[in-house]
């Protein structure tokens, strides 16, 4: 059974399902299929999609950043940076819902009127969890500088780590600001590898807590709300603790019976 799933599943169908693993094995019904998919821990039905880093060298990369984590340099300042562009602001009618089952669950139309976009700079500070944000109506580099003269103003001569992805506006081939501020340092993760950043484990936060079924008039709107949310936030944040010490890119199998041996 195992190597018939190898093989391409018939005409006119993109992957096997219990019916068509017993019909074309002819001597099995489908619920003798199932019981022997469940006893390898086989779903077919279920899917997850992956993204996989081809950087040549993710393995110092993600040891520089992993270091950065677990063991900071004393009394350094490590940043985990990027931004979240267009982040737009929709309106669009809230309420409740009584379910047929009779729960009652919050509820928000599909259907909004777009009031423009605004991007989001985040700095979270890995010893503390603290985050400081700055809003642009554009991402580019001269937004990403001004960002960063902001943290740099405010802890004058103290060394500095930035961890960042590798967006063209935060590496570009002649880096005139780095050299005017020896005491910075940019780290860049692996590409492909945006859980290596911590502030991508904030942004969601802020989505699910304060931007998910939210309705904004205006991006000024928008911004206030994502301000509210930092002064909530900060006052309560703890660091991220990192517990993955080691850290290797990984891809999929090729053939189920590679899974099972």
């Amino acid at each position: 059974m195992v190597r018939l799933l190898d093989e391409a599943p018939p005409r006119g169908f993109s992957k096997w399902n219990g019916r068509l693993v017993a019909e074309r094995l002819g001597d099995v019904n489908k619920a003798q299929v199932w019981r022997i998919l469940r006893r390898h821990d086989i779903c077919l039905q279920r899917g997850r999609s992956w993204c996989i880093s081809t950087d040549p060298e993710f393995g110092p990369k993600a040891a520089d950043v992993v270091g950065l984590y677990l063991q900071p340099p004393k009394n350094a300042l490590v940043l985990s940076v990027d931004e979240k562009p267009s982040i737009q602001a929709l309106e669009r009618a809230q309420g409740y819902l009584r379910l047929p089952d009779g729960k009652a669950v919050n509820g928000y139309s599909h259907c909004y009127k777009r009031h423009g976009t605004t991007t989001l700079f985040a700095a979270l500070e890995v010893t503390t969890g603290l985050v400081k944000t700055g809003h642009y109506p554009r991402r580019r580099r001269r937004e990403f500088l001004d960002f960063m003269n902001e943290i740099v103003n405010g802890h004058e001569g103290r060394e500095i780590h930035v961890i960042l992805d590798n967006l063209n506006t935060h590496k570009p081939k002649e880096d005139r600001w780095l050299t005017r501020h020896p005491n910075v340092h940019f780290h860049f993760i692996p590409t492909y590898s945006s859980w290596l950043n911590q502030i991508e484990c904030w942004f969601s936060i802020l989505s699910r807590q304060a931007l998910q079924g939210a309705s904004f008039t205006s991006p000024t709107q928008l911004r206030r709300a994502i301000d509210d949310f930092v002064s909530a936030y900060n006052p309560k944040a703890v660091p991220f603790e990192w517990k993955k010490a080691v850290v290797f890119p990984s891809g999929p199998k090729q053939k189920y019976s590679e899974l099972c041996n």
